[in-house]
């Protein structure tokens, strides 16, 4: 019995023994208090190097965090090793990390309140666990390893001594704006390689077409590898899939050299889900940014709006938005931006009217003069141009202040190439109808990556009524007078790719934004390639001949006939062309009589009085001008 007694004694000694040791075990070592200490001198957003290379000062905004670390290769991941300070204000964390190799590349993250693992906003490089080993060693060779095992989702990469890039074009000049004309280019659709070293060995066929500046659709790091681009995370780091920085700056190099312009598709209406500012200040359960962030409406305030809407009355998104925009001026030296969805900054709440959103709006039109602003103060003779299509009001002000606006002309040409001339009214073409007083404000189109294609919709649905608009060759053909009517209007003008060969896949096989088929094959089909040639012909006529840049303008675009007359200096020009599936009469009101020179065909043209009654074949178009155009 006593033994009995002493064993259950031991029993619950040695249980509260455990006990304690494991109520021990419960308790949570509180954090070390946060270190309020103002930035360093000289100390930019995300990561200076000091010291030549061998330290690096890290500097986070994430204003109302508790606590933040930086963790890294440099410190085996350890989330406790490197707390940050907080600056007296409280909106920035920093800390200096020693002892580092300037010559090696370190991966790193921001772990924000103990649980956030976030990649540097600010960085130039960034590792994805699930799609970098998608990109072939072709297009980025040698790319540093993601850390498995030791972190999780998207890192940064710092690196003092990265790999330099000597430039070769140092007296490039910009076409002036009413001169350029702009190729939309997709690179993952236009090579098979996806690489910019392909479109760099590409250059060449611009060349030949004529075209004096590229707007790249975004290529700044985007959701996935196969993209449209419009769906950005990170916003100072060329994106992978396309090739490396240098690369990037390479391509930018060559084109100069060859006299072509770089533009930037550049979107900062939105961000979406990986994107670190997101993902700071994320409502989890709503699915939608918390009310919190700095950057970003918890709703978005327009109709039009796809991940998560920027809030560009605020201070930080303002701030955030120009250090992105210097960045690729400067780093790159790109020549311009094209922004998207520019008519989305504006916190104006109309999120299902678009009839209200695309009203003149005063707090965005400051909101854009103040970006416009910013960018000329970089670079003065960089391009602006909005992805608008908002009201004449407000876009013949933005115009006024520099900017260019896009100008969307694709569905009366689709109409007019098939022949259907009831709903084919080409008036947007002319800057007049848009209460413009000059016309380099104005970028038209008739295709973009964001329209069904001209070809595919006239093979598919032209008016047979007549003449057959359907067959290839016809369709073409139609096309080259659609060109004729774009190029000689005054105004910078753009085309989208292979557009010039009469590229007729529709935009949504294998999905609106999914790969498109890159048919390089349709050069060397004959009636392709002479619309490229027409492309080029009537490019080269615009750039070489200052009558095309005229404020001077009438015109007639409706009806089967339409014509557009061009006064310049000491030289008029008739524009005319018969979109009807049936032979037209029109009464034509050329300068003055007398002998006109057709630059289509290379005749003469008598006109003993005018107006002067022209009858024209179905597609039959002429570009006649008072003396030879160059």
């Amino acid at each position: 019995m006593k033994n009995t007694y002493k064993l259950l004694l031991l029993l619950v000694l040695a249980g509260n023994v455990v006990a304690c040791k494991k109520a021990s075990s419960d308790v949570k070592t509180p954090d070390p208090p946060v270190t309020s200490v103002d930035l360093p001198a000289g100390a930019k957003d995300g990561v200076t190097f000091i010291n030549d290379g061998k330290s690096a000062i890290f500097n986070l905004y994430a204003p109302g965090k508790a606590k933040v670390s930086v963790i890294g290769d440099f410190n085996n991941w350890s989330a406790t090793a490197t707390p940050m300070k907080k600056t007296t204000d409280g909106n920035r964390w920093w800390v200096q990390v020693d002892n580092l190799d300037a010559n090696t590349e370190y991966a790193y993250q921001y772990l924000v309140d103990g649980d956030i693992r976030v990649a540097d906003p600010y960085t130039e490089k960034i590792l994805d666990p699930d799609n970098d080993k998608y990109i072939p060693g072709t297009v980025y060779p040698n790319l540093k390893a993601y850390p498995t095992g030791k972190t999780n989702s998207i890192v940064g990469v710092m690196q003092a001594n990265q790999p330099a890039y000597t430039w070769k074009a140092n007296n490039f000049t910009r076409p002036a704006k009413n001169n350029l004309v702009i190729y939309e280019l997709l690179v993952r659709d236009f090579v098979a390689t996806h690489s910019y070293q392909t479109v760099i060995d590409s250059l060449d066929y611009f060349t030949r077409l004529g075209i004096n500046a590229i707007e790249l659709m975004p290529v700044n790091e985007f959701e996935g590898n196969e993209s449209w681009g419009y769906n950005p995370s990170f916003y100072f780091a060329p994106d992978k899939y396309y090739g490396t920085k240098n690369d990037l700056k390479a391509f930018v190099d060559a084109c100069h050299q060859k006299g072509i312009a770089v533009i930037l598709d550049m979107v900062l209406n939105h961000s979406f889900g990986s994107s670190p500012m997101v993902r700071m200040y994320f409502d989890q359960s709503a699915s939608k940014p918390t009310a919190s962030s700095p950057w970003f409406n918890v709703n978005p305030t327009h109709p039009f709006n796809v991940g998560y809407d920027f809030n560009h009355e605020s201070a930080a998104t303002k701030y955030f938005s120009k250090n992105v925009m210097g960045f690729w001026l400067k780093e790159y030296k790109i020549d311009g931006y094209r922004f998207d969805l520019s008519k989305g900054f504006t916190q104006k709440n109309n999120p299902d009217n678009v009839d209200a959103w695309s009203a003149y709006d005063a707090s965005r039109v400051a909101i854009w003069k103040d970006y416009n602003a910013y960018i000329k103060s970089v670079d003065p003779n960089a391009y602006v141009i909005l992805e608008h299509l908002g009201s004449n009001e407000e876009e013949k002000e933005l115009a006024a202040d520099g900017m260019m606006l896009w100008n969307n002309v694709n569905y009366a040409f689709n109409e007019a190439n098939m022949g259907w001339i009831g709903t084919s009214d080409l008036s947007r073409l002319a800057f007049g109808n848009h209460t413009f007083t000059q016309p380099d404000g104005l970028v038209s189109y008739m295709e973009s990556h964001d329209e069904e294609r001209i070809i595919f919709k006239s093979i598919t649905y032209g008016n047979t009524g007549g003449y057959n608009a359907r067959p290839l060759a016809t369709a073409l053909k139609r096309a080259e007078m659609s060109t004729a009517f774009l190029m000689t209007a005054p105004g910078p003008k753009m085309l989208w790719q292979f557009g010039e060969l009469g590229y007729d896949i529709s935009i949504d096989q294998n999905g609106r934004t999914g790969n498109k088929p890159i048919l390089w094959n349709y050069y060397s089909v004959p009636e392709r390639k002479a619309l490229y040639k027409a492309y080029a012909k009537y490019i080269k006529m615009k750039l070489n001949n200052p009558v095309f840049t005229t404020a001077n303008m009438s015109y007639t675009l409706t009806g089967a006939v339409k014509d557009v007359t061009l006064n310049g200096s000491g030289i008029d020009v008739e524009i005319v062309g018969n979109y009807d599936v049936t032979a037209q009469s029109a009464s034509i009101k050329f300068a003055k009589a007398g002998t006109w020179y057709d630059y289509v065909t290379g005749a003469t043209l008598t006109v003993p009085a005018t107006p002067y009654t022209v009858t024209l074949n179905p597609g039959e178009y002429h570009i006649w001008s008072s003396t030879k155009l160059q």
